[in-house]
């Protein structure tokens, strides 16, 4: 299925990126810390750029994370399910989720489209970003999430009418 591969292989490079994104996290983190306790002078901006990069972080991983089956489930019972009975609790638990995530989306949507439009600031620091770009992000990442429940539902219909393992899918597509 070329709609799979196409919105996984979208769903990779937003992880990739997020992976990324830990590098200049810790780097102001490193710099906050070098500042406050050596230099005696904090800055105005680490706490800010601390909490939107993390949160860029995980909102562009979370679909990434979907994908490879990382995401947090208790498999006790599962385990021991054929794979067309585990694909149809999946479809089930997707057909339900699937349209809070839109709806979340939607309202994400709102929020950056009023901070944009209003110039809204964070308020937080005296740095006092825009917050927009936080939006943008969060707007993607439940975007993201969306595609890759889209996936995960049409892979789940698959097996369930193929009887084929999630698990050999899964392990083609990391």
């Amino acid at each position: 299925m070329t709609l799979i591969v196409l919105i996984e292989r979208l769903t990779r490079y937003a992880g990739h990126l997020a992976a990324v994104l830990i590098l200049p996290l810790v780097a102001a983190l490193a710099y906050e810390v070098f500042s406050r306790y050596v230099l005696d002078a904090p800055t105005l901006w680490a706490f800010e750029t601390s909490y939107m990069m993390m949160g860029a972080i995980f909102m562009l991983g979370m679909a990434n994370a979907l994908r490879i089956g990382q995401h947090v489930s208790v498999d006790v019972i599962t385990l021991k399910l054929a794979p067309r009975v585990n694909a149809a609790i999946r479809i089930l638990c997707y057909l339900l989720f699937l349209p809070l995530m839109i709806w979340l989306t939607w309202e994400v949507f709102k929020y950056f489209y009023d901070a944009w439009e209003s110039g809204e600031r964070s308020g937080r620091s005296a740095w006092n970003p825009v917050v927009w770009p936080v939006y943008l992000i969060w707007c993607v990442g439940f975007s993201l999430m969306c595609l890759q429940l889209l996936a995960e539902l049409m892979k789940s219909v698959r097996t369930l009418i193929k009887g084929d393992s999630e698990a050999q899918h899964r392990e083609e597509l990391v």
